[in-house]
């Protein structure tokens, strides 16, 4: 009976190991220059008062590509993340912050359904959508969020400053043991800012 150079074989299986890690990388697109490409920006935001609650709407461009596209299909889940903060201004000091929050919200793929779903973390409410466009329009939309009461306001100058991230949620447990080192894959826009009028 012949047996194979344990040496050899060892180095064969490792090579292709290897290979299925590398195949598994290059088809899930998650290098951070690859997955996030494309514009990640606040277009715009603005805040309404009503009955004593701040309201703030913002529009966000999230990037969009076939990794994308391509990693929620095979099972990843995407956390889309929309900071804000509320400082007021000290002259001869720094600002002093007043609100600090974040929207968090999660986007998967349901392939039973061939649909795209959005979650918000803190309530749990869903939307389901039929194509990747139409759920980032929805997540680049939003409207009303309340952020802010009249009484935290004790006179002076208050900027609002809000941000846009994107990073990688949920990992499929088959692949998680091998891409356990992707964990810093996200993706956060410049600070979009303004000043309350008073």
């Amino acid at each position: 009976m012949l047996r194979g150079d344990p040496t050899r074989d060892g180095l064969i299986r490792g090579g292709l190991l290897t290979a299925v890690c590398v195949m598994a990388l290059a088809s899930w697109g998650l290098g951070r220059a690859d997955a996030l490409d494309g514009v990640l920006e606040v277009r715009s935001a603005y805040v309404n008062l009503d009955k004593g609650v701040f309201l703030l709407h913002a529009r966000i461009e999230y990037p969009m590509s076939p990794a994308i596209r391509r990693a929620l299909r095979d099972g990843l889940t995407l956390t889309f993340d929309l900071d804000a903060r509320v400082d007021r201004e000290r002259r001869f000091w720094f600002n002093v912050n007043i609100v600090e929050l974040t929207l968090r919200r999660e986007l998967s793929y349901h392939a039973v359904s061939d649909r795209y779903v959005v979650r918000d973390t803190k309530s749990g409410d869903q939307e389901s959508f039929a194509t990747l466009d139409e759920t980032l329009q929805y997540l680049g939309k939003v409207d009303a969020w309340p952020i802010l009461v009249e009484p935290q306001l004790d006179g002076g100058n208050y900027t609002i400053s809000v941000r846009a991230g994107v990073r990688r949620g949920h990992l499929p447990a088959s692949l998680r043991a091998i891409l356990f080192w992707t964990d810093d894959w996200a993706r956060v826009s410049e600070w979009y800012s303004w000043l309350l009028p008073a």
